[in-house]
């Protein structure tokens, strides 16, 4: 279902356009492209960083800006952070099989999780942003026009 999800969260984006891709359709900083890049960042923080315990510094991509921010660079395309996401997507079911469901671990934000808890809040995540990329998508392909009022 992860898999699915990831899958689901990058084809919101393919075959948009660079200037489509940075389209900001919502007050917040969410566009298509900072949706990958927020994922690619979520996959390193919970896989990388908490389960194999990698310094920031190690970690594939990793930047600052991964700390709860969806900002994406003017140099960076949206093959690049999707490769970015994809690849982050491969080393987190790397790590994920070196452990048990049930091993846990203290986060000091989330208590004790184990990594069952960890693949359902990615499944949940990947799908809420995939729905939200949707969205995005919907309206960049098929403007809104106004409804009539019943």
């Amino acid at each position: 279902m992860l898999d699915r999800n990831r899958e689901a969260l990058v084809a919101s984006v393919r075959g948009l356009s660079e200037v489509d891709a940075r389209r900001r359709l919502v007050a917040s900083l969410t566009t298509p492209i900072s949706l990958i890049k927020h994922a690619a960042a979520a996959e390193r923080i919970w896989f990388q960083r908490f389960w194999a315990g990698l310094d920031e510094s190690a970690c594939d991509g990793y930047s600052r800006r991964d700390e709860g921010t969806f900002a994406v660079g003017d140099n960076e395309s949206l093959a690049d952070v999707i490769a970015e996401f994809e690849q982050a997507g491969r080393h987190s079911r790397t790590i994920a099989s070196r452990f048990d469901l049930d091993d846990t671990r203290d986060d000091p934000r989330e208590g004790t999780v184990s990594m069952r808890w960890t693949l359902l809040a990615m499944i949940e995540e990947f799908a809420r942003h995939a729905g939200h990329g949707d969205i995005l998508r919907e309206q960049i392909d098929q403007p809104i026009h106004r409804l009539p009022n019943p």
